[in-house]
């Protein structure tokens, strides 16, 4: 097992007291013995660094599993509501159905009473399938104009029950479906979280501490892309006012930035933005709960369409829908307001509030705040997206 502690040098101080090179190896052999205690027999003891990435990773498939369940989710309330409305209408219909019966079969009683005209009347009462409504359709030119009224009202209705209670069926059985993919999106996350946890928990105070300086670096790097990506954007900024002077009024995107730039979003898209921040800032510091959409806690899409709606833009669900919800743009020209993408398989977004600077709802354990858009690196991003 290779040890990843770092062991303290001769003339190391230990509880205010200058130790001897032989104290301060004892020590080191019995933190090693120590580790070694704790891991299972003949189990390899992960580095700190493996530890992180499999963290990281067990967090992003946890995430992944979320929009996966959020979209079951979705799907399964849509089903659920035309399952029954379905039902609904199979019940209206049976009634109307009842009803064209019992007419018709007063017909049949009152031929077989008197023994007058022929008892085809009856034979209705009897089909079961299209084709024998079809058979039978064939007596109605010996029938009265109000049997044959009668008859046709029954067959409507038979044949539109009938088709109502396969719809009805199929619809029932795709909600059984969307059900069964709920059921294992969430012990998905379910799984990957414990998992995560589970590592964590083996970790010492001296690994946990380790483990909290690489990710304040990792803060503290992102913070200076943040930094700089302002910067670029204000340099942009102040390129397009001078183009528009020098060109009095000289259409937007001209100037030292290149004609390819998109242009700045309108005043509309200021406004509603403005309502979708102010939104998503009154709810830092509520918890991350995957698959929640507020009010008292939200998953990372769950956050960014409760922000939009209270700015009456409507989004979809989840990521993989909301990043198709807009015009995607240069990540150096991202704008207030804006859904900021994350990874391959599109499963984060957060808002972005200016400066480099989101708004998101980042993991388990955490709550929503304000974090550096490259806050698991450059290559984390995935896309920018304006939704309005």
């Amino acid at each position: 097992m290779a040890s990843h502690r770092k062991s303290r040098t001769p003339g190391t101080r230990v509880a205010g007291i200058r130790t001897p090179a032989l104290a301060t190896a004892a020590l080191t052999s019995v933190a090693l013995l120590s580790q070694t205690a704790e891991a299972a027999p003949g189990e390899d003891r992960p580095s700190l660094e493996e530890v992180e990435k499999k963290v990281g990773d067990l967090y992003r498939q946890a995430e992944s599993a979320t929009e996966k369940y959020n979209a079951a989710k979705e799907k399964t309330g849509k089903q659920r509501k035309r399952v029954d409305t379905l039902l609904d209408d199979v019940a209206k219909r049976t009634q109307k159905l009842n009803e064209a019966r019992s007419e018709l079969g007063s017909y049949a009683a009152a031929q077989y009473r008197t023994g007058a005209g022929m008892p085809d009347t009856a034979t209705f009462l009897l089909a079961e399938t299209p084709q024998d409504i079809f058979d039978q359709r064939q007596v109605l030119d010996r029938m009265t104009g109000r049997q044959k009224a009668a008859v046709d009202d029954y067959v409507t209705q038979q044949t539109e029950t009938m088709k109502k209670r396969q719809e009805a069926t199929e619809s029932l059985r795709t909600l059984t479906e969307t059900q069964g993919d709920l059921k294992t999106a969430k012990a998905t996350v379910q799984k990957k979280l414990a998992d995560a946890r589970e590592l964590l928990s083996k970790l010492t105070a001296e690994e946990k501490a380790r483990l909290a300086a690489i990710e304040k670096r990792k803060q503290e790097e992102a913070a200076r892309k943040a930094a700089e990506l302002a910067r670029q954007q204000a340099e942009q900024e102040q390129a397009r006012e001078e183009a528009a002077q020098q060109g009095g009024g000289a259409s937007e995107g001209s100037g030292s930035t290149g004609s390819t730039e998109t242009p700045p979003a309108d005043s509309s898209y200021g406004t509603k933005a403005e309502k979708a921040m102010a939104f998503a800032r009154a709810q830092i510091g509520k918890p991350y709960v995957w698959g929640a959409t507020g009010p008292g806690s939200y998953d990372c899409s769950g956050l960014t369409q409760a922000a939009w709606k209270a700015a009456g833009v409507s989004l979809p669900r989840t990521t993989y829908d909301q990043v198709n919800a807009g015009t995607t743009v240069p990540v150096s020209q991202a704008q207030p307001g804006d859904l900021v993408f994350f990874y391959d398989d599109v499963t984060h977004v957060g808002i972005y509030i200016g400066n480099g600077i989101m708004i998101h709802a980042p993991k388990p354990g955490t709550y929503v705040r304000e974090e550096s858009i490259y806050y698991d690196g450059d290559s984390a991003i995935h896309s920018i997206v304006r939704p309005a």
